[in-house]
């Protein structure tokens, strides 16, 4: 910009020189004068006012738009009597249904106008974000579907927004979901403005199905009224409910269902709200070709032997803790043997992720690789993620430590659960320094990288012709030996740092998966819950729980990039 500045200027003071306008004691031009300096200095600068006051406008929107939902869900709460879920919901499907409209707009509308999509951003949408879009996605109508059979069951006592609620819900996940695998990457050069309010309008309707999630208990508290009302007829009291669910196995299994499905709902509201944003901030973007990568790195599972190994022996225990918890604890009255179990594998496991990370960030500070210090959304909004969901489990574990020095300490459960919320804060304080230190710091470039490309050609030419049985058995010898010198190769920095993250992955790995499915030791123990209360500690685990399991599913793509960059 300063060369081509500086070569207007030049070109436009010959002109003057040449037309002789300017008397011959002038030894300095005022070049903001000029028409042709003004205009041409001032697109730029046009453009980029033009795009922040689009996106001060739609994110004013969005704001009013969330304040509007909040205080109707806040009102519910405080005050059911003046505004009712029915309502909130009333609110919500028409917020839905603009949301739609618009989405059916881009793709047939404003994506298909010339030169609309001119750049596409690589780094936005990897494959785990876009598959947990669907994963959660997918349970998410599973659990509308559910919602809807409970509803129809107890239809006489049940209103019809209860069922055309959650039949709008599925519409609008199914085509958020198709909408997010297939444009998330754009970078949409035509309709601005438009396509922004549209973003930001999705963005809080999400955040919105987000809360109201968090904070409405009432289905859960049907549902255990009714537990208490069969035992209380078990016990010879005839005191019954208008609106019961009847004895029937598919009215259970709906139950059952939602209560098991129900974080999932919270898990999709937060993964579209990352992508949206990334696609907010990519509107209108231009990447130049020097910024565009033109050999991405690939994963290779190559220099990696103990911490895949590591990783599998805590995967393979928590699977076997994971089940050995489901069959116990779902019983009617939890054992306590499978409380103490369970915290005691996260109290070995935690302590081993903590040390890794902190080992892998002193290499970090070791090497000599430089940082990496390009423009990139997708980046920035991967380190704000990783803070922010940070928050949801390193809340919930000051929130049990202070319930627990205030009741007994001393007691074994409660002591694990204490050590547990001290490990669980101090390892996540960890895995983000060393996540967020490996993001920035630039792709390692091997000298042999001719030689791979070789050898990848090679591959290639030898899978286009027949093999023989010999051929094969050479081949397999040449692969193994290929990958043990590798192995060998690698400097003992780079080999530390990818068993390091293979570890932390297949860890975090567990550490999704138990939450994820049914595993909620938290509010199952009963411990904060008598201290904090059901309706204050419900909101505490729904808020906390959902932005812990986004925690360890996107840590693993961080870790899975800092494994390829090393």
């Amino acid at each position: 910009m300063s060369g081509s500045k500086a070569s207007r200027q030049k070109s436009c003071h010959h002109c003057k020189s040449r037309s002789g306008a300017a008397p011959p004691d002038t030894a300095t031009i005022h070049y903001e004068k000029f028409w042709l300096y003004r205009h041409c200095s001032s697109v730029q600068q046009r453009d980029r006012q033009a795009q922040k006051a689009g996106q001060l406008f739609s994110g004013l929107l969005a704001m009013n738009v969330v304040f509007l939902g909040s205080a109707f869900i806040s009102s519910m709460i405080f005050n059911d009597v003046a505004i009712t879920l029915a309502e909130v919901w009333i609110l919500l499907s028409i917020l839905k249904v603009l949301c739609l409209c618009w989405i059916i707009y881009y793709m047939l509308g404003t994506r298909r106008q010339p030169h609309a999509v001119l750049h596409r951003d690589s780094h936005a949408g990897p494959i785990w974000v876009r598959g947990s879009v669907l994963l959660f996605g997918s349970f998410s109508v599973l659990l509308n579907v559910f919602q809807i059979g409970y509803s129809t069951i107890l239809i006489q006592c049940k209103s019809k927004v209860e069922i055309v609620f959650p039949s709008i819900g599925i519409l609008f996940i199914c085509t958020q979901a198709f909408f997010l695998w297939h444009h998330c990457k754009d970078c949409i050069q035509v309709q601005h403005n438009f396509t922004r309010c549209g973003l930001m309008l999705t963005i809080a309707t999400n955040l919105l199905l987000w809360l109201l999630a968090v904070t409405n208990d009432t289905l859960h508290m049907e549902i255990e009224s009714q537990l208490r009302e069969v035992e209380q007829r078990f016990a010879g009291s005839n005191e019954t409910t208008s609106c019961t669910c009847p004895n029937t196995t598919i009215c259970k299994i709906f139950q059952k269902g939602y209560i098991l499905l129900y974080p999932f709902n919270t898990e999709y509201c937060l993964v579209c709200c990352s992508v949206l944003y990334v696609m907010w901030k990519n509107v209108g973007r231009r990447i130049s070709h020097h910024n565009v990568p033109h050999a991405k790195p690939k994963f290779k599972f190559q220099g990696v032997v103990f911490g895949p190994l590591l990783g599998a022996i805590a995967v393979v225990i928590g699977i076997c803790v994971f089940m050995m918890y489901q069959i116990q604890a779902t019983g009617s009255v939890p054992n306590r043997q499978v409380f103490i179990m369970y915290y005691s594998y996260y109290i070995v496991l935690l302590p081993l992720m903590s040390v890794s990370a902190v080992i892998g960030t002193i290499i970090h500070a070791l090497e000599k690789r430089e940082l990496d210090t390009l423009k990139n959304p997708t980046r920035s909004l991967d380190v704000i993620l990783l803070m922010g969901a940070a928050l949801g489990q390193i809340g919930m574990s000051y929130f049990s430590i202070v319930a627990l020095v205030a009741t007994d300490p001393r007691d074994l459960l409660n002591s694990l659960i204490l050590s547990y919320s001290v490990l669980l804060i101090f390892q996540n304080i960890t895995q983000n320094v060393f996540i967020i230190d490996g993001l920035h710091r630039q792709h390692f470039m091997s000298p042999g990288k001719e030689d791979e490309m070789k050898e990848e050609q090679n591959h290639e030419a030898y899978d286009q012709r027949r093999v023989s049985v010999l051929e094969l058995g050479q081949e397999i010898r040449r692969v193994s030996l290929s990958y043990i010198h590798s192995y060998s190769n690698l400097s003992w920095k780079r080999r530390a740092l990818r068993e390091i993250s293979f570890f932390l992955v297949l860890c975090n790995i567990i550490l999704w998966v138990m939450p994820t499915f049914g595993a909620h030791p938290v509010f199952e123990n009963g411990l904060e819950k008598s201290f904090y209360g059901y309706s204050t500690w419900f909101v505490i685990v729904n808020f906390g729980l959902p932005l812990g399991v986004f925690y360890r599913m996107h840590s693993v793509g961080g870790l899975l990039e800092v494994y390829i960059t090393a």
